[in-house]
């Protein structure tokens, strides 16, 4: 019976290394040091998401459908999935709402200035 591979020491909490790969139809043995890939430090709830959002081409609505979950809630496991991964996640210029209607009612900008500052949000 084949586990699923482990990224985490299960005592001490630190990133485990592959040493060894052995196949099971020549017995081959090498003995190196190997990397996962970085999807492999994603928990399963995390891939079940990645294969979703795959599944669905990235399309969010049809993740939203797919997993039974908001629009937020997308976004949000979205981010997880990239900081996971390592990465950044850039976030919009953050609008504050009601500082762009009073800014509007005030003629500081346009309609159609408070509708592109709304949507970059």
């Amino acid at each position: 019976m084949a586990y699923q591979v482990i990224s985490q020491c299960p005592v001490c909490s630190e990133t485990l290394k592959i040493t060894k790969l052995h196949c099971s139809h020549c017995h081959t043995t090498i003995e190196n040091e190997f990397e996962l890939s970085k999807l492999a430090s994603l928990s399963n709830e995390q891939l079940h998401f990645v294969e979703v959002f795959l599944m669905c081409r990235g399309n969010i609505k049809e993740v939203e459908k797919e997993l039974g979950i908001s629009y937020p809630t997308v976004r949000g496991k979205l981010s997880e999935v990239v900081s996971s991964l390592g990465y950044e996640t850039k976030k919009k210029n953050e609008v504050d709402e009601k500082k762009v209607v009073a800014m509007l009612e005030s003629g500081e900008i346009t309609p159609e200035e408070a509708i592109r500052l709304l949507k970059d949000e």
